[in-house]
C-alpha cells in the first residue's frame, strides 16, 4: 500500500486518500457508511492495481477515516463531492470504473450521474441505494424528520451506530431508484444471498431503474453483507477486470 496523502479543503481540512498511478481504466473505490480505504475490499483492489500497472483511487470522505471533520457534519451529496473532487484532481486516466460498496453504492450513482463522459464501468458491492427510506421504520424516520439523531445496533465495529437527521434528510432527498436512472456504461452488481443489512432485492430494483441495457446482478450464495471471503474477493476482483 502507498502512504496515505491529504488534499487540503481550507485551514485545518483534508481528505485522505490513497493513489497509485498506471493504466486505465482507473478504478475508484467507494466506502460504505461509517467505512474508510482500510477495508478488506479496499485494500484488495488497491494491491490488485498496483501488481498489475492500473490506476486506482481509495479515498476517505470527510468526517471519516483518516480526513478531518465531524462525521454528523456529513451528508451523501457532501460525499459524492469529496470523491468528485479527489477524482478531479489526481486520477489521470479519462476513463474510470466506480466501485462502490454498501452505501457506496448509492453514492457512485450519485457521481457517475455527474460525469458520464467518464464511465467505463459500474461495480455495486451490496448497493444499498434509498435505505434512508426501506431502512428504517416509520417511528426512526419521524425522530429523524424532527432533527434527532437515532442509534442502532451494529455488528460492524461501531456500536451503536448513529445516523444523524442532517445526513438523513439530504439522503431523502437523493432517491433514486423512484424513477429511471440515467446511465448508460456496463453495471455489475454483487449482492450476498444472506445479507441481513441490505435486502437483495434492492440489487434487482436498482438493475430495473438504471437505463443501461448492460446490466448483471450476481447473487453469492452463503455471502453476507461484507462480502470479504477470500471467494468474494476474487469474485470482485474477477468482476472488475472484466471491465
Amino acid at each position: 500500500m502507498t502512504q496515505v496523502r491529504t488534499h487540503p479543503l481550507g485551514e485545518k481540512q483534508w481528505l485522505a486518500f490513497r493513489h497509485t498511478p498506471g493504466s486505465g481504466p482507473a478504478i475508484v473505490f467507494l466506502p460504505g457508511y461509517m467505512s474508510d480505504m482500510e477495508g478488506s475490499k479496499a485494500t484488495a483492489l488497491f494491491d490488485d492495481c498496483v501488481a498489475t500497472g492500473r490506476e486506482c483511487l481509495l479515498l476517505d470522505y470527510s468526517g471519516c477515516g483518516d480526513s478531518s471533520g465531524d462525521f454528523a457534519d456529513g451528508t451523501l451529496f457532501d460525499w459524492a463531492e469529496d470523491a468528485g473532487l479527489l477524482i478531479g484532481d489526481y486520477v489521470e486516466n479519462e476513463r474510470i470504473v466506480l466501485v462502490g460498496s454498501s452505501m457506496g453504492g448509492w453514492v457512485m450513482l450519485l457521481l457517475g450521474q455527474s460525469m458520464p463522459e467518464r464511465l467505463a464501468g459500474l461495480v455495486g458491492i451490496a448497493a444499498a441505494p434509498d435505505f434512508s427510506e426501506w431502512g428504517y421504520t416509520d417511528e426512526q424516520k419521524d425522530a429523524l424528520h424532527l432533527g434527532d439523531t437515532i442509534y442502532e445496533e451494529s455488528d460492524y465495529g461501531y456500536d451503536p451506530m448513529p445516523t444523524h437527521a442532517k445526513f438523513w434528510k439530504n439522503a431523502q432527498a437523493n432517491r433514486v431508484l423512484g424513477d429511471t436512472i440515467p446511465i448508460f456504461c456496463p453495471v455489475r452488481l454483487l449482492h450476498g444471498q444472506e445479507d441481513k443489512d441490505v435486502p437483495p432485492d434492492i440489487s434487482l430494483r436498482l438493475a430495473a431503474a438504471l437505463e443501461s441495457e448492460d446490466v448483471q446482478v450476481t447473487i453469492v450464495k452463503g455471502g453476507d453483507h461484507r462480502l470479504s471471503r477470500p471467494t468474494d474477493i476474487a469474485l470482485l476482483l474477477k468482476t472488475v477486470a472484466s471491465l
